[in-house]
């Protein structure tokens, strides 16, 4: 299969271009918000729409200036070492899930602490936000025909422009299902099923490991690090510790659980 033709372009005004990716960005944003403003009023916290907002804006800054410096980090630390004003070039893309995710944690953290909510509480909210936006951010990497999978004989394989000419797993297309849209009813269904605080946050950090750990095997690896003991990505090692971290956590919060009917709805 030929990869579509999609400009990823939406609207260019003079020197302005606006762009799906950042579509996306947008997006996951409004519905973090309306999903947070519905948590907090199911869990009775004190958070008014503003306070909401203000949530969103601290995480919003945490999932960018940490998925940056993640990228920096994790990944491709000697080229900004070699060019460091390059750190702050953001329109040529280098973010980082791992990175945004202690960007998140950091702030949320600060927000714990100056309205006195307990950091649980919200991140247990967060847990249901990030799969939405995941999913939407991937399908903003299959429009821009970025971080593709490698060569594959399947039917639904794509040939991507820069994909040097071979079918490839369309493997963000995967990680928008798996990361995206399952992992948002895993997660979901763990809210309803338990009160316990912090299942829902456990249950996805064990969820979004597997599941990443899981795509890396049909996703390219990163040019400048290629694969670690001839096999598992950087995406797989950083993956790990929040699968069986998680899953340890679920665990044990799991024996001391408050178990409610279960034929409630998961939505």
């Amino acid at each position: 299969m030929q990869f579509p033709s999609i400009d990823p372009v939406i609207l260019s005004i003079g020197p302005l271009q606006f762009r799906w990716y950042g579509l996306m960005y947008v997006l996951s944003f409004i519905a973090t918000f309306y999903i947070l403003r519905a948590e907090s009023h199911r869990k009775k916290l004190p958070l008014s729409s503003n306070d909401i907002a203000d949530l969103v804006f601290y995480g919003a800054v945490g999932v960018v200036l940490g998925g940056r410096v993640g990228y920096i980090l994790f990944y491709n630390l000697d080229f900004y070492v070699a060019n460091p004003l390059r750190v702050f070039a953001v329109w040529e893309g280098g973010m980082s899930f791992h990175g945004g995710f202690l960007g998140v944690i950091t702030a949320f953290l600060l927000y714990s602490n100056r309205k006195s909510i307990p950091f649980f509480k919200l991140i247990d909210m967060a847990s249901q936000c990030a799969p939405v936006g995941l999913g939407l951010g991937r399908i903003g990497n299959f429009i821009n025909g970025e971080l593709f999978g490698r060569q594959t004989d399947m039917p639904w394989g794509i040939v991507f422009p820069d994909g040097s000419g071979v079918p490839r797993h369309p493997s963000q297309l995967y990680e928008a299902l798996l990361e995206g849209v399952v992992l948002f009813l895993v997660v979901r269904f763990a809210a309803r099923r338990s009160s316990v605080t912090g299942i829902q946050a456990w249950t996805f950090c064990a969820g979004y490991g597997l599941f990443r750990f899981i795509i890396e095997f049909f996703r390219l690896p990163d040019a400048q690090l290629g694969t670690f003991f001839g096999m598992f990505s950087m995406g797989q090692l950083l993956s790990l510790p929040m699968l069986v971290f998680g899953t340890v956590m679920v665990i044990r919060l799991y024996n001391q659980r408050v178990s409610v009917p279960l034929h409630l709805t998961i939505l």
